[in-house]
């Protein structure tokens, strides 16, 4: 008889950093400061179907911008830490107030910041143009760029799996 694997838990919350995952990663920057983050169109929607289809989504970023707040505003993400350090602290102290376990996440990155939330969580995520390093951790890596649909795909893999 053979015994067939156990289901995995299904992915509760999908976890985001900003440039270079949501973003292609490059900065625009004014007389004023930085004027300008460029955000798929894609990525938006698939992050809002799979919201609706009962995933949240959390954004944890190392720097801090208000168009960010506006874009996560304008998708419904209400999971939005700016200006962090340690993500994966952050992350685990999101995960105590939701009552999710580090299994119930999947996460997005593309650079060594996220390297300790790659390592920990299971279903981990590099986009293409990821560091050497993070692509190595990831579990997963896409064929899309950061900004130019990765996270896209990787809500649409999310919705495809049981």
């Amino acid at each position: 008889m053979s015994r067939r694997p156990a289901p995995r838990p299904r992915v509760r919350l999908l976890v985001l950093d900003v440039d270079g995952v949501l973003t292609d990663g490059r900065l625009y920057y004014g007389a004023r400061g930085e004027a300008l983050k460029v955000f798929h169109v894609r990525d938006g929607y698939g992050l809002v179907q799979l919201r609706r289809a009962g995933c949240e989504v959390a954004v944890i970023s190392g720097r801090r911008s208000p168009m960010v707040r506006a874009r996560c505003r304008e998708l419904g993400i209400r999971y939005l830490q700016q200006g962090v350090t340690d993500k994966l602290a952050r992350l685990r102290r999101l995960l105590q107030r939701l009552r999710l376990p580090l299994s119930a996440c999947a996460c997005v990155g593309d650079d060594l910041p996220e390297l300790p939330l790659m390592r920990a969580i299971p279903l981990s995520f590099a986009v293409a143009d990821a560091h050497p390093e993070i692509r190595r951790a990831a579990a997963r890596i896409t064929r899309r760029r950061g900004g130019r649909g990765a996270v896209r795909e990787v809500c649409d893999y999310l919705l495809r799996r049981p």
